[in-house]
């Protein structure tokens, strides 16, 4: 782990078209979270994200919280990536793939963190990796497979 980043990538059947605009809704990220922590966007966000973009969720991971986010990476129907105050990220990268479906890959990157090596003391490498396994395992569910 010496990158300091954890991603997991599956394909799924949509169109980056269809997987970004529910990434770039502040609203729908609740209903992708597959960690847990997410419980609500907060009323104040903006409709649609876009670099520079901030936007905050209600959290809860023991008691419960509220963090915001600025969009730092953005290339519209391929790349979004948000940080928050401990200067970590989550990136999405959209690859076309064949059939009108989507390779998806989503990161936990932690090598821009203020202290990384806390990050690594606390197990979020290893948590982080589990929540974005069943994050794409709800967004396949989303689009499931047609035939």
């Amino acid at each position: 782990m010496t990158r300091r980043q954890v991603s997991v990538t599956r394909t799924i059947a949509a169109t980056p078209e269809q997987i970004f605009e529910l990434l770039a809704d502040p609203t729908r990220h609740p209903l992708l979270d597959g960690s847990g922590t997410v419980t609500a966007a907060r009323e104040d966000n903006p409709e649609r994200l876009e670099l520079g973009s901030t936007f905050g969720m209600n959290m809860k991971m023991g008691a419960r919280y509220r963090i915001t986010n600025t969009v730092v990476e953005y290339e519209k129907n391929h790349l979004i990536a948000w940080r928050h105050f401990g200067g970590h990220r989550w990136r999405w990268r959209l690859e076309p793939a064949a059939d009108g479906r989507t390779t998806v890959t989503e990161t936990f990157d932690w090598s821009t963190a203020r202290v990384p090596f806390l990050i690594e003391l606390a197990g979020y490498p290893a948590r982080n990796k589990a929540g974005i396994v069943a994050t794409l395992d709800r967004l396949a569910g989303m689009f499931p497979e047609q035939g």
